[in-house]
């Protein structure tokens, strides 16, 4: 023991003696209300948390303007020699002999380590900064930007003349600045970007796949030319219609309800695949490149609590089996109120599609069912984005109630509830349209009533797909644009109002940085008054939090989602996330670097429990599609007509096409003369009408269901089977074909291993001679 202890003098002496050359920086400010009564106890606990501070041999230096007090921190380089050299002796160390000569720590670690001590340090009274601020004593906390390095982003990163830069993004100079966390996040951005291209590409050409059909189609003309009369909507003021007058709406299901989007659904599920393969392989570069590989976050924090206080005890884990089962209570009650109100927005596209039926308008009655389903979308829109906020408190609470070990398995354990509660949030009402919609309303003379009275809504004879559509493009362009618009807009406006403040003293040391700066200690020191002209700046900024990365990963994921899930409905999905996440990395690079204070660096080796997530929602999407294409979509019924009902099954004529007369073998007819019929469509009562028809498998003597629905249902479920088995075998064929890491990555950190230990063996001997010498 005594060679090491000899060996870490001898370190520590090393790097004091070389920082002693460096100039010291501030790495925090504390801003406090000042307070004149010094017996208030807003000003002891102050008093009280500073001289915590200076016990550290933290230098402090208090600056007041405008009724504001300013405490620059400044840490004593000793506190990050013995953070280099605990880093060095760890298990996780993954330096190379390079890394290991540097004599100083960038100011991103420095900010990290003082950070976490201002954040574990606790006055007498036992409450920590946290409470402080809480309470009041102190008003805000930031870190300060480098403006060079700043400066430096902004005119390579941070613009909006880097949009054409496309995908190119300088993600080693935003580590060096924000840190690996930040780094990964907009790597991961950048990635998910690029490979969203060929799935843009794939979904444009399914969408001109539909498009050259558009007018030679026969389920088209079928619909367009039809004389067919189609039972009532509703049941009050509500006429007999003509199949004709849903001309535009069967060419628009025709774009998105093809054989093309079966293709392109599987596409996507292997996407998701690949995409999640080659992003680690992709990650494992730069994570390797970065020397942070075998990083272990464990390892990381008891490394900072022996540097904050070396007499520090760990921080156990624990597991309370009665708290995880109230948590799991509280969470399913959470998304059962979800759920309640996606009934509820049903409940209301029904009244409106009720109240237009009844309109003086022609219009409204017309286009009553797809104005209500629009309204449904935007009023779903706006409970996202109310419930967005529910979601988050209620998230926040559950975290708090299990009383997690450390802060980043509170972040793990709020991110996992918080996407599942904006997940339900978002998808429910998608669900519902997609495998509900049109399937449980009923039928003339039975149909399902809410409270007896509303009848549920219906699909139209072309099919259901395209209410699914229009529900996702209303939700997504909305999403995406005003989130963008006021993520963008709101953080702008503030800075602008807060810089009207406070511009006398930009006046006074305009000049500042041109006059000389005092000298103490051998050290440069720049006077006060650029001190605070430099700390105002950053004060004036947007504040942060610790889950601002948080709510980026959470929309790009949520996104993720849509691009995925429903995907079968909506093929310029990804299309729409190419063209936001263009601006998309932009906007948030421009906000973080100019528009709010610096993100506190955060080191790690991965985005964390996102990549479960991500992995879950691929899952998810093979489902989702396969339900999507078997049961929402009529591919399988139209192949069961083209191959057994069809003309070209029934007989050898060739002139015509062989699903001419498909919408006529998917409708059945209801007649006046059954009781049953005039109770439901009373409003005919009078009419020259005897019979309408409607979208089902029924036979028109008793309206039973025929062997055709049968045959149709049962192989909806054999589709849905094959196509999921299919796809997640070539998803676990791209797995394992794909190596999480390149064989580059494994041979670096095999060298760099071997390195390392040849390193600590000359190290070794040298300190064994030089105690055979002393002998």
């Amino acid at each position: 023991m005594m060679w090491l202890y000899m060996s870490w003098t001898m370190q520590m002496r090393f790097y004091l003696h070389q920082s002693s050359y460096l100039p010291r920086l501030y790495d925090y400010v504390l801003v406090a209300d000042k307070v004149e009564d010094m017996e208030d106890q807003t000003f002891k606990k102050q008093d009280a948390f500073i001289g915590e501070l200076k016990k550290k041999n933290i230098k402090v230096t208090r600056i007041e303007h405008a009724g504001k007090v300013f405490f620059g921190i400044c840490a004593p380089e000793e506190m990050f020699a013995k953070y280099k050299y605990l880093l060095k002796v760890s298990d996780s160390c993954n330096w190379s002999a390079e890394q290991k000569c540097e004599t100083s720590v960038s100011l991103c670690t420095r900010i990290r380590i003082v950070h976490f001590v201002l954040n574990n340090t606790f006055i007498g009274s036992g409450e920590s900064l946290e409470e402080l601020l809480g309470q009041g004593a102190f008003e805000s906390i930031f870190c300060l930007h480098e403006k060079k390095e700043q400066k430096k982003l902004r005119k390579e990163w941070a613009s909006w003349l880097s949009v054409l830069k496309l995908f190119k993004q300088p993600v080693t100079d935003v580590k060096e600045y924000f840190g690996e966390k930040v780094a990964l996040y907009y790597l991961w951005l950048g990635w998910y970007t690029r490979m969203l291209v060929p799935a843009a590409v794939i979904g444009i050409v399914v969408f001109l796949y539909g498009l050259a059909f558009f007018n030679t189609s026969p389920l088209i003309h079928e619909v367009c030319d039809s004389n067919t009369i189609m039972c009532p909507r509703c049941d009050i003021r509500c006429d007999v219609w003509n199949l004709s007058d849903t001309c535009t709406y069967a060419k628009v299901s025709q774009l998105f309800d093809n054989e093309g989007t079966v293709a392109f659904a599987m596409f996507m599920a292997i996407w998701a695949t690949l995409f999640l393969e080659v992003w680690k392989r992709h990650r494992s570069l730069y994570v390797s490149k970065w020397k942070v590989f075998d990083w272990c976050e464990e390892e990381e924090e008891l490394i900072l609590e022996i540097v904050n206080n070396p007499q520090c005890k760990p921080k156990e884990f624990r597991h309370s089996y009665l708290r995880s089962i109230v948590v799991l209570l509280l969470v399913t009650l959470v998304l059962v109120v979800i759920i309640g109100l996606t009934q509820a927005l049903v409940i209301c596209r029904i009244l409106t599609a009720i109240l237009l039926s009844r309109s003086d308008w022609h219009f409204l009655r017309d286009h009553a069912t797809t104005i209500a389903m629009m309204t449904g979308a935007v009023l779903h829109y706006i409970t996202i984005q109310v419930m967005t906020r529910v979601n988050k408190i209620v998230a926040f609470k559950l975290c708090e109630f299990e009383k997690t070990r450390s802060f980043a398995a509170t972040e793990k354990r709020f991110t996992v509830k918080m996407f599942t509660f904006q997940f339900f949030t978002l998808f429910s009402s998608l669900f519902y349209v997609a495998f509900f919609l049109g399937r449980i309303n009923g039928y003339p003379g039975n149909y399902v009533r809410i409270g007896g009275e509303w009848r549920l809504e219906e699909c139209h004879p072309s099919g259901c797909l395209t209410d699914l559509f229009i529900q996702m493009a209303v939700i997504l362009v909305l999403k995406q644009t005003i989130n963008n618009i006021f993520e963008f807009t709101v953080p702008w406006l503030k800075l602008c109002f807060r810089r009207t403040k406070a511009k006398t003293i930009r006046r006074k040391c305009g000049n500042c940085y041109r006059k000389a700066c005092r000298k103490e200690e051998g050290n440069l020191f720049p006077c006060d008054l650029c001190n605070l002209r430099n700390w105002l700046d950053n004060y004036d900024l947007n504040d942060v939090n610790s889950f601002s990365l948080f709510n980026e990963f959470l929309e790009m994921v949520l996104q993720f989602s849509f691009t995925t899930i429903f995907v079968a409905a909506f093929p310029l999905a990804p299309l729409l996330a190419l063209i936001n996440n263009i601006f998309e990395i932009r906007l948030d690079a421009i906000k973080m670097v100019s528009l709010e204070r610096r993100l506190v660096p955060k080191k790690t080796n991965d985005i964390g429990v996102w990549t479960a997530i991500l992995e879950a929602v691929g899952v998810m999407a093979v489902i989702a599609n396969g339900l999507v294409i078997g049961i929402s979509s009529d591919f399988i019924p139209r192949l069961v007509y083209r191959y057994h009902y069809g003309p070209c099954a029934v007989s050898n004529n060739t002139n015509l096409d062989c699903m001419t007369g498909y919408i006529n073998n998917t409708l059945a007819t209801a007649f006046m003369s059954d009781k049953r019929v005039q109770n439901d469509f009373k409003q005919l009562i009078g009419y020259n009408v005897t019979q309408c028809s409607y979208k089902d498998y029924r036979s028109d003597e008793d309206q039973s269901l025929t062997s055709q629905f049968w045959l149709i249902l049962a192989l909806r479920f054999a589709f849905v089977i094959l196509f999921e088995h299919v796809v997640v075998m070539c998803k676990f064929i791209a797995a394992w074909f794909i190596p999480d890491n390149p064989i580059r990555v494994k041979n670096d950190r095999l060298k760099d291993k071997l390195r390392r230990l040849k390193k600590e063996l000359q190290e070794a001997n040298a300190n064994y001679d030089s105690r055979s010498t002393e002998v």
